[in-house]
């Protein structure tokens, strides 16, 4: 699927010198940006939910170290 990206002067700059830098294009530099924004997503809600977990599994506990 094709779609156009519009960066400011200075996000288009910075992705410029970033793509140069890993000798790569900005098209790939672009999507390998987006995979690991969505992969770190991804991580974050997991443990979002394990924490959550831990927390209702545990609640009694947490409250009287509360106190």
């Amino acid at each position: 699927m094709a779609m156009t990206l519009r960066l400011t002067e200075d996000e288009q700059a910075a992705l410029r010198e970033r793509a140069e830098a890993e000798g790569i294009s900005m098209q790939e530099a672009a999507r390998r940006a987006v995979r690991e924004y969505v992969v770190h997503g991804r991580h974050r809600d997991r443990v979002s939910d394990a924490a959550r977990r831990v927390m209702d599994v545990h609640a009694e506990a947490l409250r009287r170290l509360g106190e």
